[in-house]
């Protein structure tokens, strides 16, 4: 005879049933969010959970031009063997890009093998949980600008990307002694880097911007974006006005479209 389970109780504990013809194995938690729509990149993105790997990582987008792994092995104050190690595996997760050339002036016969080099890669990756699209959002809007025949909005548009400019300068200025002792360049490039610029200065002074923040709308919609981007700029710098700078259209490959010259 079966015994029969005594109420208010729970059965007792027993070895999981194995996953079998008529019992399908349930995922694990993993598994299950890589599955939701924006987190299907989750595993490349924790790949930079590793001190050792963002700080390769940071040091490669520091550079316009794809850097060597003895480069990075010194900048980063590791061996050799372990940078390979983590920047190939940041090149398997998409975040790094790999080319190959000889060090200038070496050609032909006798010059060696080409080093393996690393550089930012182009493609784009995001996390968002619970799903978030605003993307989308932006090009509905970005393509109702573009369809304004009478330059209203677009008007409207650019007077907001200044007002918000000089909001972030704002926000970036928090109003202590410190803060307001430091150099205006110094906190024109933190602005800049916390709004993911990633500003540099170059040799002639103008301040070069590594990365486009806008980048994927900017393909798509270049003259609004880009227009908008230097009256944000435009704003930024008018609210650090001891930075005697300007924002100016400078499209070149791999960087925003705007660059910041001296007065």
């Amino acid at each position: 005879m079966t015994d029969a389970a005594t109420p208010g109780l729970d059965p007792p504990a027993g070895p999981e049933p194995e996953a079998g013809p008529d019992r399908l194995a349930e995922p694990s938690g993993l598994d299950r969010l890589a599955k939701l729509p924006g987190l299907d990149r989750l595993a490349d993105l924790a790949s930079l959970d590793d001190p050792v790997r963002r700080r390769l990582y940071e040091y490669v987008c520091a550079h316009d031009d794809p850097v060597t792994r003895d480069a990075a092995a010194r900048a980063t104050g590791v061996s050799r063997s372990l940078a390979a190690y983590h920047l190939d595996r940041l090149a398997d997760s998409g975040l790094l890009a790999t080319t190959y050339a000889r060090p200038p002036g070496r050609s032909g016969p006798g010059a060696g093998r080409p080093a393996k080099r690393y550089r930012r890669a182009d493609t784009e990756l995001r996390v968002s949980l619970p799903p978030r699209d605003y993307r989308l959002l932006a090009r509905v809007l970005a393509d109702s600008v573009a369809r304004d025949a009478t330059g209203t909005v677009r008007t409207a548009l650019h007077d907001t990307a200044r007002e918000v400019g000089r909001q972030i300068a704002s926000g970036a200025d928090d109003g202590t002694a410190d803060e307001v002792a430091r150099p205006a360049r110094e906190r024109l490039m933190a602005a800049l880097r916390d709004r993911g610029y990633q500003p540099a200065i170059a040799d002639d002074g103008a301040i070069v911007l590594r990365n486009c923040p806008f980048h994927a709308l900017a393909r798509e919609y270049t003259d609004l974006v880009c227009g908008m981007n230097v009256s944000l700029l435009d704003g930024l710098l008018s609210a650090v006005p001891d930075a005697h700078a300007r924002a100016v259209l400078d499209p070149r490959p791999g960087h925003c479209c705007v660059t910041i010259r001296p007065d």
